[in-house]
């Protein structure tokens, strides 16, 4: 006699990994967009616990793969680093990313920065900063209760969050971390690079100089 499993079995969610859609728009936002993910990369890169990522999806409910976003950069406090293909919240203790940035291109419509500001809001995003490099502007939003509300005083604001200093210079965005050393571009990194080698060379050339005129003194340097 054979029995008849009545149990239905659920549907397999899929929670896609891209949506076939670039990084970025242009040259200035995907610079802008490295620059920040890098640095704090940079800032954290010792502590294992604080996972850092760019243009990743972010999926706040189990088996909901409408409800998603993909933050420029979101930060997560509690995590642990690795590789992720996208942010499952309910598989990463279920932790809300804590900071997200935008960075904003032509192509961003009114109603997608609504749209994303009402899902940050509704999942628990904490600090979320938004900025604009073709008009030069800075907002960011900290939350209240179950609310984001606006920070009047962005300019030089420095995030609780993060302890980083943000603010506008010359219209671009400069982010400080708390040793005071503002963030940099991979170009800005490897032209500091670059000068510190060249100010070693130049240490290396004044003590062989001066090593020669030593001996020719009849003085040894190591003496």
């Amino acid at each position: 006699m054979s029995t008849i499993n009545t149990q239905t079995a659920r549907p397999v969610v899929e929670y896609p990994e891209s949506d076939g859609k670039p990084m970025a728009d242009n040259t200035v936002q995907f610079r802008c967009i490295v620059m920040i993910q890098g640095g704090l990369d940079v800032l954290y890169w010792d502590d294992p616990d604080v996972f850092v990522a760019g243009d990743l999806f972010w999926y706040p409910i189990q088996g909901d793969n409408k409800t998603r976003a993909a933050p420029d950069v979101l930060v997560v406090f509690g995590r642990p680093k690795g590789d992720r293909g996208s942010y499952l919240q309910w598989l990463e203790g279920n932790i809300a990313p804590q900071v997200v940035f935008e960075v904003l291109s032509p192509g961003n419509r009114h109603a997608e920065l609504i749209r994303k500001f009402r899902f940050y809001e509704r999942f628990g995003v904490e600090e979320y900063y938004i900025y604009d490099p073709d008009d030069a502007e800075l907002a960011g939003y900290r939350r209240v209760g179950t609310e984001l509300q606006e920070i009047e005083e962005i300019n030089g604001w420095v995030s609780p969050r993060l302890k980083v200093k943000l603010e506008l210079v010359n219209g671009e965005l400069r982010l400080t971390d708390p040793d005071g050393r503002p963030f940099a571009t991979y170009v800005e990194l490897a032209r500091q690079r670059e000068q510190e080698r060249q100010e070693k060379e130049k240490e290396k050339t004044r003590a062989d100089r001066l090593a020669a005129q030593l001996r020719a003194q009849g003085i040894e340097p190591e003496a």
